[in-house]
C-alpha cells in the first residue's frame, strides 16, 4: 500500500496513489483525451517496433486464456453477442450481407486455387492437420 506524505500544515496528506490520479485528471482536463490516444498509440507502435507482433500475440492469448479460467468461455459467447447485436443496430442487417458475401467470395478463390495447385486434390486442407505421417 501507499504510505501517506508525513508533515504538518493546513495542507494535508495525500497518498501517491492519491496524487497520481489527480496529476491525471488535471492533464485530461488541459490536454484532453486525444492526448492519451495519440501517446498510446505512440508507445504501441514502440513496444511493436522493439519487440514484434508476436509478442502481442503471446499476450492477448495469455489476456485471453486468463479471462477464460476466471469467467469461462459462456463469457465470450455473450460478449460476442452483445457485439454482433451492437454492430446490427448500428450498421443493419446488409453490413452481415456484405461481409457474408465477401467471405464466401474468399473461400471460392482459396478452393480454386487449391484444386490448381494441389495436384488435383479437391480438399484444401489435405495433407494438413490428422492422418498418416
Amino acid at each position: 500500500m501507499a504510505e501517506e506524505k508525513k508533515g504538518g500544515g493546513s495542507k494535508g496528506a495525500m497518498t501517491v496513489s492519491e496524487a497520481g490520479r489527480k496529476g491525471g485528471v488535471r492533464v485530461r482536463e488541459t490536454r484532453g483525451r486525444k492526448f492519451y490516444e495519440e501517446i498510446g498509440k505512440k508507445g504501441g507502435e514502440t513496444v511493436k517496433a522493439e519487440r514484434g507482433r508476436k509478442f502481442y500475440e503471446e499476450i492477448g492469448k495469455k489476456g485471453g486464456d486468463t479471462v477464460k479460467a476466471e469467467r469461462g468461455p459462456r463469457f465470450y459467447e455473450e460478449i460476442g453477442k452483445k457485439g454482433g447485436e451492437t454492430i446490427k443496430a448500428e450498421r443493419g442487417t446488409p453490413f452481415y450481407e456484405e461481409i457474408g458475401r465477401k467471405g464466401g467470395h474468399k473461400v471460392r478463390e482459396l478452393i480454386e486455387k487449391g484444386k490448381a495447385g494441389g495436384g488435383g486434390e479437391g480438399d484444401v486442407g489435405a495433407g494438413h492437420g490428422g492422418g498418416e505421417r
